[in-house]
């Protein structure tokens, strides 16, 4: 069989909005934009430079509907650059942009294959005995397990499975196509191209199952370097590397904070904290969710002045790299147990009533129902699970309790 190579991406979702971060900051969410867009035209550099055979794309090339043909069109002037390098490109559709949900079309250039939403497709590259084999969503909603379907592998081929699934769950992810690695092991095939997990993840090493991780980050929970893999086949063994592409860069940082510390002595230990962070950006803009534990003697009294301590630490992260933005501040602060005191003793217990609403397990869909009812009435389609409301009520308990004690501390 014939030595070759393939890179493996998923999860691309051109055309994401980013909405959370407009709401918080615009300079910096028209920089996460652009960089879903620059991140894919890095991945067709990197196909080129590498004069890989071919390319595997395993769903959610789109993350919705268009609003107009400049997503298609981006997509189609990228891809063509492969088509004009003679590097074949496979993909499928997942749940974000399954057939019933992107309808526009634009005719795809030559090389581009998309396998069926139908019934598995397979696919073939005789030249390197290699078969591929996939099914893309014809609906959203995708509950059967596809991969019982997919056909037997083809004798004398490299076999790859190309499929979107959440297996048999990957929270916070719905479940998409359930399966379980046995069920891909049993199709007999060397490889299995997944997508639907924005995070890398080895499934399985016999046969060789991956998720590659989408190539941009979209928000605070999907943190870290983001990017494909780079799949090398010699004498029908696979193995891989991973290529970091991401553009940006969204991070979540925890600094310890001791009783002892002053205000110059936190500023100088995240400082610190970040030093790595900022080294490993590699110059990329970074929005960072910075959260500071411990137990403090002032720590009602920094709550309270949240606004002030956000600045102060904006300047300490852009000391440390220009672009490095805070996302949010969580100041997860404890106070001393003189204060939560204050807050049990008052004619209304409080902290009793706080530490209810902290066990009650049915809060967040109680929040969202109650945002729901009110994002009917705004414009703009938001909702509960709009990136805006993505931040912890955990965080926003914590912080009215942390205000409560520092009033009536005076």
């Amino acid at each position: 069989m014939t030595g070759f190579r393939f890179i493996h991406a998923a999860d691309l979702h051109l055309g994401s909005p980013l909405s959370g971060l407009a709401l918080k900051d615009r300079q910096i969410a028209e920089r996460f934009a652009a960089a879903g867009r620059d991140a894919f035209a890095a991945l067709i550099d990197c196909a080129i430079e590498m004069s890989v055979d071919f390319m595997v794309i395993a769903g959610d090339v789109y993350d919705g509907a268009w609003r107009d043909n400049s997503v298609g069109l981006f997509f189609n002037r990228e891809i063509a650059r492969l088509s004009r390098a003679e590097i074949p490109v496979y993909f499928l559709r997942g749940n974000h942009d399954a057939e019933s949900i992107v309808t526009r079309t634009i005719a795809m250039p030559d090389g581009v294959h998309e396998f069926s939403t139908r019934q598995p497709e397979t696919f073939t590259i005789e030249p390197l005995k290699v078969a591929l084999h996939g099914q893309g969503f014809a609906d959203r909603v995708a509950g059967d397990n596809l991969a019982l379907a997919y056909p037997p592998a083809v004798p004398g081929h490299f076999n790859i499975g190309v499929l979107h699934t959440s297996l048999s769950g990957r929270p916070p992810h719905a479940v998409y196509a359930p399966c379980t690695p046995a069920d891909l092991a049993s199709r007999g095939y060397d490889y299995w191209a997944l997508g639907h997990v924005h995070a890398f993840e080895e499934v399985s090493a016999d046969p060789l199952t991956l998720y590659p991780g989408n190539l941009q980050g979209r928000n605070i929970r999907e943190t870290g370097d983001k990017g494909a893999v780079l799949v090398t086949v010699e004498d029908g063994r696979p193995r891989y590397e991973r290529i970091i592409l991401d553009r940006a860069r969204f991070e979540a940082v925890t600094v310890a904070i001791t009783p002892d510390m002053r205000e110059s002595d936190i500023l100088q230990v995240v400082e610190t904290a970040l030093a790595a962070l900022a080294e490993a950006a590699n110059a990329r803009p970074v929005a960072l969710r910075l959260t500071l534990e411990g137990r403090h003697g002032d720590a009602h009294r920094m709550i309270a002045a949240h606004g002030e301590w956000h600045d102060d630490l904006q300047a300490a992260c852009q000391r440390v790299h220009a672009d490095l933005w805070l996302e949010k501040l969580v100041i997860a602060l404890e106070a001393p147990m003189t204060s939560r005191r204050l807050l049990s003793d008052s004619d209304l217990d409080i902290e009793a009533m706080i530490d209810a609403l902290a066990d009650n397990e049915g809060l967040d869909a109680e929040i969202e129902a109650l945002i729901d009812e009110i994002a009917v009435k705004l414009p703009g389609g938001v909702g509960a699970r709009d990136e805006a409301f993505s931040g912890s009520h955990a965080d926003i308990l914590m912080e009215a309790r942390a205000i409560l004690g520092a009033r009536l501390e005076g």
